[in-house]
């Protein structure tokens, strides 16, 4: 994609624009137009569907917009795919819904929860240590990002959107792509080709990334959002 696009960059939970702060001017010194909207993630009446309209709200009556969407941000991304005009859709190590499915349900469903805990079991962490967000999230990015991260805290992420049932009866009619991290310690990357391959019928593309690819490798990022494939509309499978 090297004629101007419009890139839509949708955060996961915390829904912190902050998170794709290193990958805007990337995008903007590359000549295309960049809204990175923050959801309103600590708002405990806000649900998907609020989520939804900040996103489709910031998109405005922009058209063949490409949305880029990391982790949680997937279910939001996804349904705004039904109410705007969408070029194409990239999810950075994603939350894949299915029809139906909350995503307090999604961890358990996809055996999330097993693929973490035998990746820090493999790496010679403690599965069972109090949760650390240095050890998580945090732990590939450079010295200085880190310090920036720290000093940023983190956001904060209301548990009311995890009940909401992606209500979508399929995948949307959109060329998609999937991005997956080599050393994301939340969704491991075999579990998350796995899933993708089952949900979508996608083998991810990889960076040499944990789970907060914009922060740990935004250059890599935009190389592949600039100069990767245009992506395909995955295998429908019914509700």
């Amino acid at each position: 994609m090297h004629s101007k696009s419009t890139y839509v960059l949708v955060p996961g939970a915390g829904g912190e624009a902050w998170g794709w702060h290193l990958v805007v001017p990337l995008l903007r010194s590359a000549g295309h137009e960049v809204i990175a909207p923050d959801l309103p993630a600590s708002d405990d009446s806000a649900g998907l569907g609020a989520y939804t309209d900040v996103v489709a709200d910031a998109i405005g009556s922009r058209s063949k917009v490409v949305i880029v969407a990391a982790s949680m941000g997937a279910y939001p991304a996804t349904m705004v795919c039904e109410r705007t005009d969408v070029a194409s859709l990239v999810l950075v190590t994603p939350m894949i819904p299915a029809p139906g499915e909350t995503p307090g349900e999604w961890w358990a469903a996809t055996g999330q929860v097993h693929a973490e805990r035998e990746l820090a079991i493999r790496e010679g962490r403690d599965p069972d240590a109090p949760f650390d967000p240095v050890t998580m999230f945090l732990h590939d990015l450079p010295p200085e990002v880190l310090e920036d991260a720290l000093a940023h805290g983190g956001p904060e992420q209301s548990s009311r959107p995890f009940a909401d049932r992606w209500p979508l009866a399929a995948w949307p009619e959109v060329p998609t792509r999937v991005i997956a991290g080599l050393r994301d310690r939340l969704f491991p990357f075999e579990f998350l080709r796995s899933l993708s391959l089952r949900r979508l019928d996608i083998d991810p593309e990889r960076l040499d990334s944990g789970h907060l690819v914009a922060l740990a490798r935004p250059r890599e990022l935009v190389g592949l959002l600039l100069n990767g494939n245009e992506g395909r509309v995955p295998r429908r499978r019914p509700g």
